[in-house]
């Protein structure tokens, strides 16, 4: 198993955490709706182009579990550099100290060893529960193996610390289908050749061969968790009926993960 933490570090051995650099300056599968079109740009190369064309195959690749390679690939799509991502290499408290802070998400690779079928009701997740989270996406079959993108997307759209400039790839889809359904926010972003681009691109990084092909040979899922308004720790896995609220955990939102 393995995770990550959106703050300063980046999370990966068991956590993987979204963190914010205090000393940086301040600087499946559903029918798919259709997207109607709006004032994005109709340009392909430029952020914010999406198309709402059916049938357009794009393969979305999985990403290695490393916490270069995502710092990179959310610094190049809109994530300030005055965030970044934080390994976690064991949850001693010596091996946690290590960890910078504030945590603000944390990202965990896991291999799913219990089907859906035989999930307790508490941990399917639930459509009541989008009002109590700032943002929620589904995932379909067509997003399979972008589950790590989809993840590190929960952890940031939910961190009001993160403010994002819409002319970046992430900042566009953001202001895009901010009003959007989590059903219709997977489906931009299937569509999306911005992300795709990128995605791309920062799949093929890493010291793992890429898996281009046989991608059913991918057996982890990336999930993020946050902290809600409210002091909730919340699971958000785009795979299930909606968020899972896990409870309170002190504010505390890196131990309270594990």
């Amino acid at each position: 198993n393995t995770a990550m933490i959106i703050n300063v570090a980046y999370a990966i051995a068991l956590l993987t955490a979204l963190l914010r650099n205090m000393s940086a300056p301040n600087n499946h599968d559903e029918a798919s709706p259709v997207i109607a079109k709006d004032e994005c740009s109709k340009d392909s190369t430029k952020p914010g182009f999406y198309s709402t064309k059916k049938g357009e195959d794009f393969r979305w690749p999985p990403l290695e579990s490393n916490p270069e390679v995502f710092a990179q690939y959310l610094h190049s799509i809109g994530l300030p550099t005055t965030f970044s991502i934080g390994e976690v290499f064991g949850f001693d408290e010596d091996l946690l100290a290590f960890i910078p802070q504030p945590v603000l998400g944390i990202i965990v690779c896991y291999e799913r060893l219990i089907p859906k079928s035989q999930y307790r009701e508490q941990d399917k997740g639930s459509p009541d529960n989008y009002s109590k989270v700032a943002w929620y996406m589904h995932q379909s079959g067509t997003l399979d193996n972008a589950c790590g993108i989809i993840a590190c997307i929960h952890a940031i759209l939910n961190c009001p610390l993160v403010t994002l400039d819409p002319s970046t790839t992430l900042g566009a889809y953001k202001q895009r289908v901010e009003t959007f359904t989590p059903t219709e926010r997977k489906t931009a972003l299937e569509q999306d050749t911005a992300f795709q681009k990128a995605h791309k691109k920062y799949a093929a990084r890493g010291q793992t061969a890429a898996v281009n092909r046989d991608q059913n040979k991918v057996k982890h899922h990336f999930i993020a968790y946050v902290l809600n308004s409210e002091g909730d720790l919340v699971e958000l896995d785009g795979t299930k009926a909606g968020p899972v609220i896990i409870g309170k955990c002190d504010g505390d939102l890196l131990r309270g993960s594990i």
